[in-house]
């Protein structure tokens, strides 16, 4: 028998094999490949190598550029973020000394009855004015905003705590973020929104001796201020802000002994948490700062009443 090495490959088929068969027996084949392609990229040691063989265009390739706006999310949302939030309870440790079982006023005092309405407080007392800020980053407006707020807040402890947080974020901006920047010309931030943040803080500096300051630099505006120079969205804003507020509670909590570590987990990754934060947000979304204000009216008194409580290990 005779074997032709230079025989045509197509002669080698069966001659019961039609045009269709091989067209069908090609598509599968081509499917076949495109699926193994795809598990390929989907593999963790190719996303760590790269595939050489697949195209640099290709879906599955994960994005390497830079990406400031998720950079600065992180860093705004980490716990570590040095705003002094830690030293502050929010009302906390006075609604529970206020809860004593001697009190016949406050027989229960329970985590879960005083996060709603610490949410609620915060965000009608402050997410208007974060959200005026992101929308308008002006310096005129960043200090009509800064003065509004201080007008708004009746509280003298809410107030202190506000303006301890707000002046530690200026710090962190000037010291911190504002060095970390990209080149002007090379991100959406301009020259214009880096000087008007660097005016605010010339006349917050220029206004602590005096009796009446220029600028008292409350947290609210200044949050919404930088988020937006950073790049964040004004929904991504909202959230941080308010859930670091929950974080710091949490974390109040923690310290006064209320529950342990994997309660706070469980409770801020929980579904309450989150449908509280959204519910605020949309409630909030397109409130004037005229018209922001403490829609819970105890909270002021749990804040006032923290000085005078005998013992304490938080400043509010």
């Amino acid at each position: 028998m005779t074997i032709n090495l230079f025989q045509d490959p197509i002669s080698s088929y069966r001659e019961s094999d039609t045009d269709d068969d091989l067209d069908n027996e090609i598509v599968e084949l081509e499917r076949k490949l495109a699926a193994a392609k795809a598990k390929r990229c989907k593999h963790p040691r190719s996303r760590l190598e790269g595939d050489s063989s697949s195209s640099s265009s290709s879906p599955e390739q994960p994005l390497l550029a830079p990406n400031l706006p998720n950079h600065f999310h992180l860093l705004l949302s980490d716990s570590a973020l040095p705003l002094g939030s830690f030293a502050f309870s929010s009302g906390l440790e006075s609604y529970l000394a206020h809860g004593h079982k001697s009190n016949p006023y406050h027989p229960h005092t329970s985590f879960a009855a005083f996060l709603p309405l610490s949410i609620s407080s915060y965000a009608s007392t402050t997410l208007p004015f974060v959200l005026s800020a992101h929308r308008d980053l002006s310096l005129s407006n960043l200090v009509e905003l800064d003065d509004a707020q201080d007008a708004s807040i009746i509280c003298t402890v809410g107030r202190r705590a506000s303006v301890a947080q707000g002046r530690a974020l200026l710090g962190i901006w000037e010291r911190s973020f504002s060095q970390s920047l990209p080149p002007l010309g090379s991100s959406v931030v301009t020259a214009a929104q880096r000087g008007d943040l660097k005016a605010f803080g010339l006349l917050v500096k220029r206004g602590s001796s005096k009796e009446i300051p220029d600028a008292s630099a409350h947290l609210a505006p200044l949050f919404g201020a930088i988020c937006s120079v950073v790049g964040l969205s004004l929904q991504q804003t909202a959230y941080i802000f308010l859930f670091g507020h929950v974080k710091a509670l949490v974390s109040a909590a923690v310290r006064a002994g209320m529950f342990g570590p994997y309660q706070a987990q469980k409770i801020l990754a929980g579904e309450t948490v989150q449908e509280l934060i959204t519910e605020m947000i949309k409630r909030e979304w397109r409130t004037k700062v005229e018209r922001a204000g403490q829609n819970v009216p105890v909270m002021d008194l749990w804040f006032g009443r923290h000085e005078v409580l005998y013992s304490r290990i938080f400043n509010s």
